[in-house]
């Protein structure tokens, strides 16, 4: 199919980008790599009037290690910085986070998820901030945002701001973004030496969406306790589900098998509307977000120098 008729404008700068959103507000779409939104063009899913092509906005195409700012909103210099954090830019392709080797060594599990979305061709073209404002909740790069408690800078009429990850995916590929604002940086915590972690995913077949997939971190304290244990699981609802009584299980306790068991066992306490489709019913998916977590955490503790479960 052919994608019904719309404007094309292609801005060189954020402030261009932002003003033709303003300017034409809901009938304007944003085109990063475009591997999500020219599917929908072409089956006539979506129907902008006019396309605002990022392409050229190639201020946006950076991986660099930095501050970034505390979440609120910011009209002048960043204040209330945090430190430790890889700041990418949103028109950063996955390719490039993929053979960065700033990632490799800093935020693994980001480099982790990286390989397993699409094949190369997809993350050739296919961007970080255009993922993350996608919010397909079956998507690899939602769930890490989620899992490394990150925070995404947005630009728009009034300002910059910045929005944790847990508040930007609000429904099925609905986020927090006014319909003038765009992503224009994420900024991914580093993780410490004592913590590990964890992605892993099940699909029907290579480069296809997870039908099920958990993401998570675990510290290991000097006394050999769990602590801050973040787990999220994708594919199984509207947005990433944070799988809070499933880490509560895991926190305070000293890593092994019962533990991990007791936990995934959990899981589903979370997973209160599980998606069902003609991929995998909402049992299955139940099914596989406990046999993931369990194996998923016996593999965080490991990378976090645990000396396996007992």
């Amino acid at each position: 199919m052919k994608p019904p008729r719309f404007d094309y404008v292609d801005p060189k700068t954020v402030g261009e980008a932002v003003g033709l959103l303003k300017q034409h507000e809901s009938e304007a779409k944003l085109l990063a790599g475009g591997q999500s939104l020219m599917p929908l063009l072409n089956m006539r899913l979506a129907r902008p009037g006019v396309l605002i092509d990022l392409g050229k906005v190639t201020a946006l195409d950076y991986i660099r290690e930095a501050n970034a700012p505390s979440t609120g909103l910011r009209t002048g210099p960043s204040t209330g910085l945090r430190t430790g954090m890889l700041a990418i830019g949103a028109m950063t392709t996955k390719r490039t986070v993929e053979d960065s080797a700033l990632i490799k060594s800093r935020q693994p599990l980001l480099h982790a998820a990286t390989l397993l979305v699409g094949h190369a061709q997809i993350r050739n073209r296919g961007t970080v901030g255009g993922s993350m404002a996608q919010a397909d909740p079956a998507a690899e790069y939602p769930a890490i945002a989620v899992a490394l408690d990150a925070t995404l800078q947005v630009a728009g009429p009034n300002g910059e701001r910045t929005i944790k990850a847990s508040d930007f995916f609000v429904s099925y590929l609905t986020t927090a973004l006014d319909s003038t604002e765009m992503v224009t940086e994420v900024h991914f915590p580093l993780l410490g030496n004592s913590t590990g972690w964890s992605i892993a995913e099940v699909t029907r077949r290579h480069g296809d969406f997870a039908m099920t997939g958990v993401a998570l971190t675990v510290t290991l304290e000097s006394g050999g306790h769990c602590s801050g244990t973040r787990i999220v699981l994708f594919g199984v609802g509207a947005t990433p589900v944070r799988a809070t009584a499933a880490e509560q299980v895991v926190n305070g306790q000293k890593p092994t098998d019962k533990l991990f068991e007791q936990a995934a066992g959990k899981v589903n306490a979370d997973i209160t509307e599980p998606l069902s489709d003609v991929h995998a019913s909402a049992e299955y998916r139940r099914h596989l977000a406990q046999v993931l977590t369990r194996r998923a955490l016996a593999e965080a503790v490991a990378r976090a120098g645990g000396k396996g479960a007992n």
